[in-house]
């Protein structure tokens, strides 16, 4: 399942969370993006698609990939959430970000 971010955009502001930057790049010298970001509070959101359908996330080089990206996240400071596609609009996950960002989490 795609998603639209601008749609994801518009959900999360009806929601009252702070506007993220989108497709935001976190490192000095590697080109890895997050997908959502929060950088003041160095919260990310990452949207792990193709699970189910042998996609970039779920084949072993990208799971692999992943965790590099999120091991050098995690060591700048970052907190990284991972969500499916289906899960982006929903309450849930807003309340997680939620908490994340006031540092609750």
């Amino acid at each position: 399942m795609k998603y639209k971010p601008a749609v994801v955009l518009g959900y999360f502001k009806e929601c009252r969370l702070p506007r993220p930057a989108t497709e935001y790049r976190f490192h000095t010298t590697r080109k890895w993006l997050f997908d959502f970001a929060w950088p003041e509070q160095k919260v990310a959101l990452e949207v792990e698609g193709g699970v189910w359908t042998r996609g970039a996330h779920g084949r072993g080089s990208g799971i692999v990939r992943d965790i590099e990206k999120y091991n050098a996240a995690a060591l700048l400071g970052w907190r990284v959430l991972r969500v499916l596609p289906k899960d982006l609009c929903m309450i849930e996950t807003v309340a997680m970000l939620k908490k994340a960002i006031r540092g609750r989490a």
